[in-house]
């Protein structure tokens, strides 16, 4: 008699979620064929002393010639999606370097053995315990969120917590909820956060602690559930191993982060020797983008120094040592892809100039609402327009001049609109195909991008209706008074 399992393989379902590949790339073709119905438009800009960026003109939208997508600039947008092909200027290119950068550092570290000597021991202390590391965790990625919007910078932890949580008796998709949604919620409630409060409020004309105390009371609430409902998440899946939405997969991630050729019986000085070297660099990393400016170029060549360093205190030798970063970085080569690919779907979008049109739209749409309803249809508003254009600062200089002067009209200050954007932005930054951070992210941890649509889709809907609760009563308590 054959099995429940052989007989599900014999006849397996007749619809296959399609990779994320396929996904962005009819994404893509979907944008482009907009190019040919949207109406083409552009504002006027003009140069911002204080955002160092040319920034849109309330009022002076007009139509302009329209340039459609056709099927090249379909083909050629994965290739945009890296660089300019005509002005050579950098797209995606340097978050892809950075990914492989990133998988060649953890190859050589992996290859020293020191990262499941270091799990196993650490498994061992925190028996019975590990449930506490999900809001631990979650707490620093808030913190990196709401203070300096960690978003790029958590790729780097993926390959890092994967294994620990799969360990722990978790799977893939807790790993990526604890910093997927402990960094998201850091972003969506902001505080000193100078790529999404900060330069939003310049571009809004209000101080950015304007606002303060309501986004503060947004990040603790937000904080409380999304931890409530990842550490219930995880605890089912610990007592139940089959309730994981990612069970099928089991077998398959367990293979893949935690490698048997690694795996020691004993926890060795050199090992933590290395996994000191280990934990420093991601410091430094922190260190550097937090007070030095670093991004993209600095961290990719922190990670290769780093690796080049590891694989001589761990004496791999000079062969192993190229044989493991290579082999590190081919791993995530994929994820490499995905991010050129989410970043060609913009690049459709502001060749077919549709972008500034998509916002004139939305600054008619609010005019001459009522105040609560003004400032939750706001809210919707730019999680449509995050959807469009997933970089924070991007989306700041892009609607903040447009949308904050309508708030005048509507009798709300303009620190709940820019409060209702990063809101906006933090929510819809979990979720959109077109984030290399989101697909990225799954990609490297190995989680179907439909998986985590199942997992997230709760706590999307709950984190919106905290967040226009809060925006409402933010309306209230201002008084009669903009």
């Amino acid at each position: 008699m054959a099995s429940p399992n052989s007989k599900q393989s014999e006849n397996p379902s007749r619809f296959s979620f399609p990779s994320a590949y396929t996904i962005l790339f009819l994404l893509i073709v979907i944008i482009a064929a907009l190019t040919w119905v949207i109406p083409a438009g552009e504002y006027m800009r003009e140069a911002s002393e204080v955002l160092g960026k040319d920034v849109p003109v309330a009022g002076s939208y007009a139509l302009t010639e329209a340039n459609p997508q056709g099927i090249f600039d379909i083909l050629l947008a994965p290739i945009a999606g890296f660089y300019d092909p005509v002005s050579y200027t950098a797209n995606a290119i340097d978050v892809a370097l950075f990914v492989l950068m990133i998988g060649g550092f953890i190859g050589v570290v992996t290859a020293t053995g020191s990262i499941d000597a270091g799990i196993k021991q650490a498994m061992t202390r925190m028996k019975g315990r590990e449930k506490w590391m999900i809001p631990i965790l979650m707490g620093l990625f808030a913190l990196g969120g709401t203070t300096e919007g960690m978003a790029e910078e958590t790729l780097a932890f993926y390959v890092l917590l994967t294994p620990i949580m799969i360990a722990a008796g978790y799977d893939s998709l807790t790993a990526v909820a604890v910093i997927m949604l402990g960094a998201g919620v850091g972003v969506l409630g902001s505080t000193v956060n100078a790529f999404s409060t900060v330069i939003a409020s310049d571009a809004a004309g209000v101080p950015f602690t304007d606002g303060l105390a309501l986004r503060l009371g947004i990040l603790a609430v937000t904080f409380v559930a999304t931890v409530a409902y990842v550490m219930r998440y995880a605890a089912r899946v610990k007592a139940d191993p089959s309730r994981s939405l990612v069970f099928d997969r089991k077998a398959e991630n367990e293979a893949h982060f935690r490698s048997e050729a690694g795996v020691t019986t004993e926890f060795t000085p050199l090992h933590k020797i290395v996994l000191l070297l280990f934990g420093a660099t991601f410091a430094v990393m922190i260190w550097g983008v937090s007070l030095n400016e670093w991004w993209m170029a600095e961290m990719s060549g922190l990670f290769l120094f780093a690796g080049i360093g590891i694989g001589i205190v761990g004496r791999l030798g000079e062969k192993g040592l190229v044989e493991a970063f290579v082999g590190g970085a081919r791993d995530l080569l994929g994820v490499a892809l995905i991010i050129g690919l989410a970043r060609g779907i913009v690049v459709v979008m502001d060749a077919g100039h549709i972008t500034d049109t998509i916002l004139h739209w939305a600054e008619g749409a609010v005019t001459g609402l009522n105040r609560i309803v003004f400032i939750n249809v706001m809210y919707w508003i730019e999680v449509a327009l995050s959807f469009f254009v997933p970089s924070t600062s991007g989306l700041a200089v892009l609607s903040m001049p447009i949308l904050a002067p309508v708030a005048d009209f509507a009798g709300v200050a303009r620190s709940l609109v820019v409060t209702a954007f990063q809101s906006a932005e933090g929510v819809v930054n979990l979720v959109t195909p077109t984030s290399a951070v989101v697909m990225g992210g799954l990609a490297i941890a190995r989680v179907p991008y439909e998986r985590w649509l199942r997992f997230v889709w709760p706590v999307l809907l709950g984190l919106s209706i905290i967040i226009m609760v809060a925006l409402s009563l933010g309306v209230l308590l201002q008084g009669t008074t903009a």
